[in-house]
C-alpha cells in the first residue's frame, strides 16, 4: 500500500513538471500597420471606426487559412501589433470603395503597408455654418468612377458629442431623423441631388459637437462614404 501511494506520488510529480516545460513556439510578436488612403493622394480615407476591415490569410500556415481582420480606425489608419510571423494575404474590404486585388506580403515586427482605394463617391466642400441654435451642413457629391456604381439608397448627417462620429456613433434626433432616402442609380441623380443642404435645429447652447455628412449605398456591406468632421461650438444663449 505504502509502495502504491509512493508511485502515484512520483506519477504527480512528474506530470506537474512535464506542464512546466517551456513552450518552443514563438508568440506573436509581429506586427502590420498603415493607412487607407484615397488613390492618388496622400490623403486618409474617410472611414469611421471598424467600418472598413483588412483581412489577413496566412498562407505559411495553410493553403486555406482561416481569415482574420483588422478593423480600420476612425482617422483611415489600421494596426495590429499581435501577428504571427508568416507570409500572408492581405485584402481590404467591407467600405464604399471599388473592390480592390489582395497583395500577399512576409509580415515581421513592425511591417507596414498602406492601400490605396478608390471611394465610390467623395464628399466635397463640405461646410458647417452655424446660427444660433441652428446648423447648415453644405456638401456636393462627386463620383470618380461613374458607371457601375451602387444605387444610392440613403444620404444623412451625423451629430456626437464627441469626435467618435459616424455610422452608429451619433444622437438620433439629430441623425437619423434627418436622414434623406434617396434610391437612386448615379444617372439618374441631378445637379440638385448631387448639392446637398441638410438644416439640423435647436443643438444645445453652451455644448461641443462634431458633425459630418455620410452617403449610404445599397450595396453588399450597405457601406457609406463620409465627409470630413467639423467641430461645432454652440455658444450660450
Amino acid at each position: 500500500m505504502k509502495q502504491l501511494i509512493t508511485m502515484t506520488g512520483l506519477l504527480m510529480v512528474l506530470g506537474f513538471t512535464s506542464c512546466l516545460k517551456k513552450d518552443n513556439l514563438d508568440g506573436p510578436n509581429a506586427s502590420l500597420e498603415g493607412n487607407l488612403l484615397v488613390a492618388g493622394t496622400k490623403n486618409n480615407f474617410q472611414t469611421a471606426t471598424g467600418s472598413i476591415q483588412v483581412k489577413l490569410e496566412q498562407l505559411s500556415w495553410s493553403e486555406t487559412p482561416a481569415p482574420q481582420e483588422i478593423p480600420s480606425k476612425i482617422d483611415g489608419s489600421y494596426k495590429n501589433s499581435k501577428l504571427f510571423k508568416g507570409h500572408y494575404r492581405v485584402t481590404p474590404y467591407g467600405g464604399a470603395f471599388w473592390p480592390v486585388l489582395p497583395i500577399e506580403l512576409d509580415i515581421d515586427k513592425n511591417t507596414k503597408q498602406d492601400f490605396e482605394l478608390t471611394p465610390y463617391t467623395e464628399l466635397s466642400n463640405f461646410t458647417a455654418t452655424l446660427n444660433g441654435k441652428t446648423l447648415t451642413l453644405s456638401f456636393d457629391i462627386t463620383a470618380p468612377v461613374e458607371a457601375g456604381l451602387p444605387t444610392i439608397s440613403e444620404i444623412q448627417p451625423y451629430v456626437n458629442t464627441t469626435s467618435m462620429v459616424g455610422p452608429g456613433a451619433s444622437i438620433f434626433e439629430f441623425s437619423d431623423l434627418k436622414k434623406t432616402t434617396v434610391n437612386k442609380e448615379w444617372a439618374d441623380m441631378t445637379p440638385a441631388d448631387k448639392h446637398r443642404e441638410i438644416v439640423i435645429e435647436d443643438l444645445v447652447p453652451g455644448r461641443i459637437f462634431y458633425v459630418r455628412a455620410g452617403v449610404r449605398f445599397n450595396d453588399s456591406y450597405k457601406s457609406s462614404n463620409l465627409s470630413s468632421i467639423i467641430e461645432i461650438k454652440v455658444p450660450q444663449q
